[in-house]
């Protein structure tokens, strides 16, 4: 037996199917510039055509978060310098065009690892995913095509790349277990959306599993069990059964309301990316949205979204939602969120530097046609609006002052708005947490970014292997910014909710019902499986709960005060 991480909750039982991809032998040879620049180009038009195939069969499994990795790749696949380097080469050395596409790529990579900022260290796994699959086409190499499989497997791998798990179908594919990654990387996230059990972090999976053994993935204990006894078939096939029966269950909760054993209600509601998205909230019981990423109208835009284009977005989000709440934040591009229109400066750590509504503040040409769209559409649902990395007051009453500007322009015009718009602040710096209580003064609601204020507040990058142990959303110190942001908004009588990761996990549900929490936003898969756990908890207790975990010292005594209360 080895051990994971629970990536993606379920129970499969079934073969191993070994992920190796080609080994390529590529060595130095003389050759003629015309015929490998015309092999060159060949391989680039099947390159760019083998993308845009896994994306569309992605579409038809992914969110529009998850897919945007896919035309990242496809902007790489067409980028003119990448192609230009490798021409350079063949033409100035007469040398074959997989040696100089191996050349150029590995030093791409090596310059992007070698970079301070964690966006761009990132993008060198994209650059290996997509000149793998671009010498592989020189080659004559066929990369394994996870979408031809047809009988019942787990998939054991190094890794999945993004197209490798975009090109899952999850009816053969059962499972996958992988030697590195964790709960916030590409592969994971996306076999939550996939709804099918993932165990990644499996340490010597690689040697240990041969092609066509049998293998049992607990993707809730985060265990791989390598040809297993038949007694330990029969009873993870049960458990398999009873897992599956468990989900078919929740279904029964759809429309009923999150509320507690002693009647304190709470809202459940799902994040998105795109309009497409409002069907799964829908199909899950979401009582509304609780974050729609405007950034990726913006990132597969040619162009600056112009005005009609938001505002068909944003009114179809609305009417999809049928009157339930909708959260929309307003464009938070930069740091790790770039776009091929437009040149970010230089800065020394963009994560730290202008992004999100700083970026707005700065460019309020794009901010105002945002703002208009979202308040035209605002006529069709209730809407709220909501600005990411507010650091100060003054900060807030600035982006609400564009706010009031483009309501009273619209007005002014004669153009419907809404007239209950709620403007809220996104909670993701611990300056904003810690002043909660003077920003609610002016803000109508919170939502709490989980995923960058624990690592902003850890001082750890959540994407850097070695220090990932420092992302603990339940590590008291977290717990307290978030008591702190929940008791602030209540101060001055206003709502509270999360839209992080940490509002989707089981064992801090418990915490931030006690907490307070108001709103809880979470992948629309997450949403039945939630309301199961909250409406059989007593908020009584959880508060007294929540009072003993911020008073705890580390994560894991947290982690431990929750299972023995849950075990009750």
């Amino acid at each position: 037996m080895l051990k994971g991480i629970a990536a993606s909750q379920g129970i499969a039982v079934a073969k191993v199917y070994k992920l190796e991809q080609p080994v390529l032998d590529i060595v130095m040879k003389t050759a003629d510039p015309t015929e490998e620049l015309a092999k060159l180009d060949a391989a680039f038009v099947k390159t760019v055509a083998d993308i845009e195939k896994i994306k569309e069969v992605a579409s038809k499994s992914l969110a529009a978060e998850e897919l945007a990795v896919f035309d990242a790749h496809l902007m790489m696949a067409n980028d003119p310098e990448l192609r230009s380097q490798i021409e350079d080469m063949i033409r100035n050395d007469s040398v074959n065009a997989e040696y100089a596409t191996e050349q150029v790529a590995n030093m791409m990579v090596t310059i992007f690892e070698s970079m301070e900022d964690a966006y761009m260290r990132e993008r060198a796994a994209d650059i290996k995913d997509v000149t793998f699959r671009l010498k592989c086409n020189l080659c004559g190499k066929v990369i394994p095509n996870l979408a031809t499989i047809d009988t019942p497997v787990v998939i054991v791998a190094k890794d999945l790349t993004p197209s490798d798990t975009g090109s899952l179908n999850k009816e053969f594919a059962k499972g996958f277990a992988t030697e590195i990654g964790g709960r916030t990387s590409h592969s994971a996230i996306m076999a939550r959306s996939l709804e099918i059990p993932a165990v990644v972090g499996v340490t010597g999976i690689l040697d240990a599993a041969k092609e066509g053994d049998e293998v049992i993935l607990d993707a809730i204990e985060g265990e791989v069990i390598l040809n297993p006894t038949p007694e330990q078939v029969a009873e993870y096939t049960k458990k398999a059964e009873e897992f599956k029966a468990q989900k078919e269950a929740l279904k029964a909760l759809k429309n009923q309301e999150s509320i507690s054993t002693d009647g304190h209600k709470v809202l459940l509601v799902g994040n998105i990316g795109s309009p497409k998205d409002v069907e799964g909230v829908v199909e899950n019981g979401g009582e509304g949205v609780g974050l729609f990423r405007t950034e990726f109208l913006y990132m597969k835009s040619e162009d600056w979204p112009d005005e009609d284009t938001q505002y068909e977005a944003y009114k179809a989000v609305l009417e999809g939602m049928n009157g339930k709440p909708v959260v929309i934040r307003t464009l938070d591009i930069g740091g790790d969120k770039k776009l091929k229109y437009y040149e970010f400066e230089e800065e020394m750590n963009p994560f730290l530097g202008v992004r999100a509504v700083r970026f707005c503040l700065m460019r309020k040409d794009i901010f105002r046609t945002q703002l208009r769209a979202l308040l035209r559409a605002s006529a069709y649902g209730k809407l709220c609006i909501m600005f990411p990395m507010i650091a100060t007051v003054q900060e807030f009453k600035d982006a609400k002052k564009c706010y009031e500007d483009a309501r009273a322009e619209l007005i002014a015009e004669g153009v419907k708005v809404g007239d209950d718009v709620e403007v809220g602040c996104m909670i993701e710096i611990p300056a904003a947490a810690v002043l909660a209580d003077q920003l609610s003064k002016y803000a109508d609601f919170f939502s709490i970014g989980t995923n960058d204020l624990i690592q902003y507040s850890m001082a750890a990058d959540r994407m850097s292997q070695p220090v990932s142990y420092l992302y603990q959303p339940l590590n008291p110190s977290i717990l307290r910014l978030v008591k702190m942001t929940i008791d602030g908004a209540h101060k001055n009588g206003k709502w509270c909710g999360m839209c992080g990761e940490m509002a989707g996990d089981e064992t801090a549900a418990p915490v931030l019902l006690g907490l307070g929490l108001d709103e809880f936003s979470m992948s629309a898969t997450s949403i039945l499986r939630a309301r199961q756990i909250i409406n059989g908890l007593s908020y009584a207790e959880m508060k007294e709960l929540a009072e003993k975990a911020v008073a705890c010292d580390t994560m894991e005594e947290v982690s431990e005060i929750v299972t023995a209360a849950l075990a009750k």
